[in-house]
Formats: C-alpha cells, sequence, structure tokens
C-alpha cells in the first residue's frame, strides 16, 4: 500500500492490499477500496463508496459526492464501482437518492469530465468518451459507446452494444445494437462493425438486421415489429436481447 503523506483518509474507511492514494487526495467515511486500485493526486472520494479490484481514478475525479437532487435530505445512499474501470481525469460519479443506489461495472472507460448522476446502472465494457453526461435513473447496458459530449435524458435505457455518435440528445431508449447519432438525434442502423468486433457470427448479424427492417423500415407498430422478431429465430439469445429492450422501454425508443 501507498499513501502520499499529504492524502487525508477517514479513519472509517477501509483500503485493501496494494492501493496506492496519491498526493492531496481524499477519502471519507465508509469508504471501502479493492486490492491494486490506484487513486490518482487530488481525488475526492466522499463517503459510502465501495470500489472494486485494479481501479484507476485519475486526477481531480469527484467519487461517492452527494447526489445533485433537491429531493435528496441526507439519507443514506451508496455508489458501487466494479473491477478494472480507468476513471479519467474529472469525472464525477454521484451516490443515489432516496435510499438508492448507483452502479458502475466493471471493464469500463470512463474518459474526462464524464458525469453520471444518482441512480443509474452502468453496465460493463462501455465508453463514454469526453463530456458524456448521463442524468439520473438512467440504464446503461453492457458493451454501450457514447461519443463526446453525448447528454442523456433522465430514467431513459440504453440496449446492449448500442452505439451513439458524439454530440447526441438521447430523449427517448435506444434498442440493443443500434446506432444513433445526429441532432435532432436519429436512428442510423445497426452497430455491425461493432458486433462482427465482439465475435457475432454472421447468421446472428443477419438476423438482428432483419429484425431492424421490422421496427424501423416496415411502417408497424412496435408491438407488430416485435411479434415479427419472435417469429424469425425463437433460439436467437441475441434477438431475445433486443426484444427485451424493446419490450422493457417506458419512455419510448427513438424511432
Amino acid at each position: 500500500m501507498s499513501i502520499d503523506a499529504s492524502a487525508r483518509i477517514d479513519p472509517k474507511a477501509e483500503l485493501n492490499a496494494g492501493v496506492s492514494v496519491g498526493p492531496w487526495s481524499i477519502i471519507g467515511p465508509n469508504v471501502s477500496i479493492g486490492a491494486d486500485t490506484d487513486i490518482g493526486s487530488n481525488v475526492v472520494i466522499r463517503s459510502n463508496t465501495r470500489i472494486g479490484s485494479n481501479n484507476q481514478i485519475y486526477q481531480f475525479s469527484s467519487i461517492g459526492e452527494d447526489p445533485s437532487d433537491k429531493k435528496y435530505v441526507g439519507e443514506e445512499t451508496w455508489l458501487e464501482i466494479g473491477d478494472n474501470n480507468i476513471i479519467r481525469e474529472g469525472v464525477t460519479l454521484h451516490r443515489g437518492t432516496g435510499g438508492g443506489v448507483t452502479r458502475i461495472g466493471s471493464d469500463n472507460l470512463l474518459m474526462p469530465y464524464v458525469h453520471v448522476a444518482h441512480d443509474c446502472q452502468i453496465g460493463n465494457n462501455i465508453v463514454f468518451a469526453n463530456n458524456v453526461g448521463i442524468t439520473g435513473h438512467v440504464e446503461v447496458a453492457d458493451w454501450v459507446i457514447l461519443g463526446g459530449y453525448v447528454g442523456v435524458n433522465q430514467f431513459l435505457k440504453i440496449g446492449a452494444h448500442a452505439m451513439v455518435g458524439g454530440m447526441a440528445h438521447i430523449t427517448n431508449d435506444i434498442p440493443a445494437y443500434m446506432i444513433l447519432s445526429g441532432n435532432p438525434a436519429i436512428i442510423r442502423g445497426v452497430n455491425v462493425i461493432g458486433l462482427e468486433r465482439r465475435g457475432f457470427d454472421k447468421k446472428t448479424i443477419a438476423a438482428i438486421r432483419e429484425a431492424f427492417k421490422f421496427v424501423y423500415k416496415r411502417k408497424l407498430t412496435l408491438q407488430e415489429a416485435i411479434e415479427q422478431i419472435k417469429a424469425i429465430d425463437t433460439d436467437c439469445d441475441a434477438l431475445r436481447v433486443l426484444i427485451d429492450s424493446l419490450e422493457s422501454s417506458k419512455k419510448g425508443i427513438h424511432r
């Protein structure tokens, strides 16, 4: 363990083997940090935060701060972060509100000045580019990529393997596997290149592209499109992921 002499560690914080804390960083009460996590200089980890192993948190990040929510009145809330995340300069991650928990998964890259607000549920293997802003209660599934300056409205869901171009404003749910870009933002197609890079076979990608046509090209209602997708291949796990992302939408999808 390596703790700079200028760092301030609350007695109620728990640091595991191999943790390093840089100059002028502050770690508050009820914080646990897993093995081999590296905390840079001038980082503030406010309170009630659980951080897993082998994370890198760069300078001037603010982790586990009180939520930016007028309804918050000091109740116990938490931030949970998994393993192997890279959290770059100036990232802000807030705890939940109303007794809730903000969760960040594992193997994620949060580039400089990303903000994740209270009660968000962020999956694994995601990339948020510079200045992405995620408002409260947003759910982001695994393998999502958000370009720089993307803004996401509250209570929305972004499906697995979706990709969003820079500076887009997300106002509705995004189904799994889709590419969205522009301002106003619209769905452009299936994230084929991303799926190929992640090992999806040609048959599965073809099924997803066929499903895309039902949702976006055939002038069907969403429920009609879902029924047509279910008939493509009942044994295709990837299609079930897409169907789940369509059926679970409460705010309506970008269409």
